[in-house]
Order: structure tokens, then C-alpha cells, then sequence
């Protein structure tokens, strides 16, 4: 819980604000109180990205889900604005620590008392379930432990049955290590999705470890899809249940109603003594501003005054959460088919990130990249910067990076001829980082813009937008670009091996530069390949950049945020170009 900032509102509709909880992806979180008297946590939207209309409609879904789902294991919706800015939703406050948060201080359950637990999380899966939606996001961060059991909150990307995939551009949804492979390989949703990220949990619960280690992301998804999860040291049985629920195949995962059967729980969770001392060190949370502006939350004066607002307007009065010396057993009947899960039972052979259209040659993309942290109360999040700091410069910045790792990113040009006419493509990506502004950039042919393809040179542009608004020159922000060609390179040859193979490393590097070298003026960063490129397969001399003509096809361009060291890198965009005819 943090300190109210000079910024904040004093209130959000009729709630009168009394600290910051935290901040998620789609805005801040406050904790508030209604003018009954009830906290509420409230969550704005950014005003930064209002004036996008996909980041309205996941806020305006969450909404609808939210005022659905009445559940036992959910915050109920208390009250909404959707018409204006600012926009924002309050659900019912339940003080708690995070899953994450609390198996990270207390490390992890015990046997029993994680099937307890489980058993809970798959009852209030079912639940959801049964209103016919997807959560999409399960994670130790969005589960609230109340002293009554366990609660799920940031339905931000949630879905029903009939609803169709929303999601950032290059963005599979989700979080690596509990988003499941079907999702990762080409955004394929369904119930069976939650019970991979439950599974997922429930190993993080019983080891402390992340369920497919640790790292960067791409490589974490790679493991996600390729290799079994830790469950190293976990009982048999457990163990057993664990691996069926993050099979990689859907089909094969075990629904709630197993899941509780096999769980054979017998005790209460709340009454269990390794989920008390989960609980036991909820913080201390005002319960009106007096009490607020005396634990410091709210500055001396902060907020001028504002007469009372028109009650809450939607979502119905208190529904009671809690339900003391409850065994989890129901689950309701199932809801009907959700278009995407799939039944086969192939195991794939390639991972790639949910692939979304992004524009190649001649035209520019705009990517708005949101981070969803949701780590804290109901809602909440941990706080974040906006933008880059001078502490986040490398003191030296490396003169390249290398080509140290697998890059599974792969562009392709549209089979659709009303797009592929102009040169765009979709871009796959895995293990992609948010960026903290909106990333902009493009690719075409140097000597001839308007061609949708490229012959002997591409042009690749990029910038942060809007920078130049700012009031001084923003820190540093190191940026380097990998363009690779679709295949395996030859370097005796530079041409493709005989028997050819799809490349998958970093390919061909450019010279890390700071992306606000043209701030002032909000021009656009430039690179010319081949002339600006290198492939830095070692630590020795760079090798010279083959023509494109050496492999025609489709080349893939990614972009890479660049820190302290050749090997400190990671990527933020994604895509590419067409050499030969389209």
C-alpha cells in the first residue's frame, strides 16, 4: 500500500481514495471507500492509452466479466464508469496477500494443505467456467489469499465462449510459465487453458520453484512447450495430478471436477494451519480518510475539495465472499464447447508466440506494448516507471551484441493478395518485452519505397512516439536491430546450405544506438541493410552481412532493447520483409 501522489485524484466517482494499492497493465489501482462506507479497490484506466480502442474493449470486458461472475472465489463489482474518461471499475476490497507473495515470504505448502488449496482454485475455476468464461491469466499474482480461501482477480483478459482473441499485436496472452502451449503456438483458448495454469500454480505451490525455471521469456516458453514441468521432489501422486494438468496436449488435462476428485480433500482450507500462516500478516488498511491521512497515505492537503457524487450506479449490494468451514465439492455444469480448444493429441515441433498481423514493407506499425504486473490486493499490482531512467543506462554500451541464442521469431508475408500487395506480414514472437513507450517502425525498399518487396537494400526505421513532447531529453534507451534471412547461412558461401534449414538465431546485428538520437525533431532512427549490419557469432570480429538476394524469401527484423553487455539484450518488436517476388 502506497502513499497517495500529487496526481491522484481525491476521488473516483462517489469513492473517496485512500492509498495506492499498486499498478497492472491497464492503469492504477487505488484502495477507496464508498459512501457507505465499504473499501473498495478501484482500478483507472491509463489516460496514456484511452485513445486505444482494443485497450477500451479489454477494460470494458473485464467490466462485463466481473459484473457476471458472483462467485465465492471472486471480488464482486461494486460500481463502474465506461462512457467517459476517466475510465474505471471498483470491485469489493479483500485484504490479502498475493499467492506469489506469500509461498515467496512463507515458501512453500505442504502436501496436504496445497491439495486444500488446489481443490479451491479448480472449484473456483469451475465456477467461472460454468458463466461460460475463460480467465486467460491465471497466475500466483492474481490469486488473493483471504482468511476465508482464495480469490481471483484481473480478469482483464478474460473471455466468454463466444467471444473472439484479444491481444496486443506479436502478443501471445497470459504470463510464460503458466500460459499454456496451444496458446503460445497460435493463441487457441479454451477452459482447458486455466487448468494448464493451474497445474503450473500448484507446482509453484509445492516446490517454491517457477513451474519451467526461470529466465527470459522466450526461453521459458520454449520449455513450455518442449519439456516437462519441475516437479522434482513432489510427492508421487501429486505429482502425477500435476503433469496431467499441464499436458501438451488439451484433451488430455483433467476438468475442475477431477481435479477435486483426485485432490480428496477432507478439511477446511481456512482452518488449515500452513494456509493461516499464509494469511497472517495482512497489513493494516484504513478504514476512512482520517485514519488514512494518519498512517500517512494521504498527504496533508492533498485533493481539493469536490462535492459528493450520485451514488454507485451499477452492481448490485454486497454478496458475502466468505464462506467459513466450506469443503470444496461442486462444480457446476459445464458450459458449452469453447471454439479454439483443441483435440488433437501431435505434440508440436515449433513454439511461436500468437501470431497477429504487423505491417511489412512500406508501411508502419504502431505497437502500444502493456505490461500486466498484478502483484497485491485485489487488483493491484506493483508500481512501475512510465519510462527509462538514467539508472537503467549500461554505463558502457557494448559496441554489438552477440548472436548467443536460439531466436524463434519468424515474419511471413500474408497469403491474403489485398495485403501481401502491400508488403504485410505476421510476425510470430516469443519472449518479447514491453517497451516503455509506443514503439513505432517500419521496413522498405531503399531504392524504391512503394515496392512491396526488396531487392538489394531495406530501409528499417524506428522511434518511440510522441518523445518529442517531453520537456527534456529522455535517458537513454539502447536499441539494436536483428535482421535475419529464412534460412541457415553457409559461411564458407554465405548462401544457404544445401540441404536447407530454417534459421533460428539472431542473424545479423546492427550497432546498438539510442532510439531518441532524433528526439528533438521526433524523427525516426535509420538502418540500412546489409550496409549497417554484422553477424557476431563470437566474440571475435564481425562477419560482413550477406546480400538479401543470397536467400530470397521472407527476412525477419527484430527489434532489441540493448543494456549493459554484448549477451544483455532482449527483444521489443517484431517484423520483416519479402526478398523476391510477393
Amino acid at each position: 500500500m502506497d502513499v497517495l501522489k500529487a496526481q491522484d485524484p481525491a476521488r473516483i466517482g462517489a469513492h473517496t481514495l485512500l492509498a495506492r494499492l499498486g499498478a497492472g497493465g491497464m492503469g492504477q489501482v487505488y484502495l477507496g471507500r464508498s459512501p457507505g462506507g465499504r473499501l473498495v479497490a478501484i482500478k483507472v484506466i491509463r489516460d496514456e492509452i484511452v485513445d486505444h480502442p482494443e485497450a477500451l474493449t479489454r477494460f470494458r470486458r473485464e467490466v462485463e466479466t466481473v459484473r457476471a461472475v458472483r462467485s465465492a472465489y471472486t471480488a464482486n463489482l461494486i460500481d463502474a464508469s465506461l462512457d467517459t474518461a476517466p475510465y474505471w471499475l471498483a470491485t469489493e476490497y479483500v485484504p490479502g496477500p498475493t499467492l506469489g507473495g506469500a509461498i515467496r515470504e512463507r515458501g512453500p505448502l505442504p502436501s496436504d494443505s496445497a491439495r486444500s488449496l488446489f481443490a479451491a482454485l479448480a472449484e473456483a475455476l469451475a465456477t467461472v467456467h460454468g458463466y461460460g468464461v475463460t480467465h486467460r491469466d491465471l497466475k500466483p499474482q492474481n490469486v488473493i489469499l483471504s482468511p476465508q480461501g482464495p480469490l481471483l482477480i484481473d480478469f482483464g483478459i478474460a473471455r466468454g465462449a463466444a467471444d473472439t482473441a484479444l491481444t496486443q499485436t506479436g502478443f501471445a496472452p497470459g504470463t510464460p510459465g503458466y500460459t499454456a502451449p496451444e496458446v503460445l503456438i497460435s493463441n487457441q483458448v479454451g477452459s482447458a487453458t486455466d487448468m494448464f495454469a493451474l497445474g503450473a500454480m500448484l507446482a509453484y505451490v509445492v516446490t517454491g520453484r517457477p513451474p519451467f525455471g526461470s529466465g527470459p521469456t522466450h526461453a521459458v516458453s520454449y520449455r513450455v512447450v518442449h519439456e516437462d514441468i519441475d516437479v522434482g521432489g513432489v510427492e508421487p501422486d501429486l505429482a502425477e495430478l500435476i503433469q496431467d494438468c499441464v499436458a501438451k496436449d488439451p484433451a488430455r488435462r483433467p476438468g475442475p471436477a477431477e481435479v477435486i476428485t483426485r485432490c480428496a480433500v477432507t478439511s477446511v482450507l481456512a482452518e488449515d494451519p500452513f494456509y493461516v500462516r499464509l494469511t497472517s500478516d495482512i497489513e493494516a488498511v484504513p478504514q476512512d480518510l482520517p485514519a488514512a491521512r494518519a498512517a500517512g497515505l494521504v498527504p496533508p492537503g492533498h485533493g481539493a475539495p469536490t462535492p459528493p457524487e450520485d451514488a454507485p450506479t451499477v452492481g448490485p449490494g454486497y454478496v458475502p465472499t466468505a464462506l467459513p468451514g466450506y469443503v470444496p465439492t461442486f462444480v457446476p455444469p459445464a458450459p458449452t464447447a469453447v471454439p479454439g480448444r483443441r483435440r488433437s493429441r501431435r505434440t508440436p515441433w515449433v513454439v511461436a508466440l500468437a501470431v497477429a498481423v504487423v505491417v511489412g514493407t512500406g508501411t508502419a506499425v504502431t505497437l502500444k506494448m502493456l505490461e500486466d504486473n498484478g502483484t497485491g490486493g485485489t487488483g493491484g499490482g506493483s508500481s512501475s516507471s512510465e519510462s527509462p531512467t538514467a539508472s537503467a543506462v549500461p554505463h558502457k554500451v557494448p559496441e554489438y551484441i552477440l548472436n548467443d541464442r536460439v531466436s524463434l521469431d519468424r515474419w511471413t508475408l500474408s497469403t491474403e493478395p489485398a495485403e501481401a500487395v502491400h508488403g504485410i506480414g505476421k510476425c510470430a514472437q516469443v519472449g518479447a518485452v514491453s517497451a516503455p513507450k509506443e514503439l513505432q517502425y517500419a521496413v522498405d525498399d531503399l531504392d524504391d519505397p512503394d515496392s512491396a518487396t526488396v531487392v538489394r537494400r531495406a530501409r528499417i526505421t524506428f522511434r518511440f512516439k510522441y518523445a518529442e513532447i517531453e520537456d527534456k531529453k529522455p535517458a537513454p534507451y539502447y536499441v539494436s536491430v536483428g535482421v535475419k534471412p529464412p534460412h541457415e547461412i553457409d559461411a564458407d558461401t554465405g548462401k544457404p546450405y544445401e540441404v536447407m534449414m530454417e534459421s533460428k538465431n539472431v542473424g545479423y546485428t546492427s550497432k546498438p544506438v539510442d532510439i531518441y538520437e532524433h528526439w528533438k525533431e521526433g524523427g525516426f532512427v535509420e538502418l540500412t541493410y546489409p550496409d549497417d549490419f554484422q553477424g557476431h557469432f563470437s566474440a571475435s570480429k564481425g562477419e560482413a552481412a550477406i546480400p538479401v538476394v543470397n536467400d530470397p524469401g521472407d527476412w525477419t527484423a527484430v527489434i532489441y532493447h540493448v543494456k549493459s553487455s554484448p549477451t544483455d539484450y532482449e527483444s521489443i518488436g517484431c517484423t520483416g520483409f519479402r526478398v523476391g517476388s510477393s
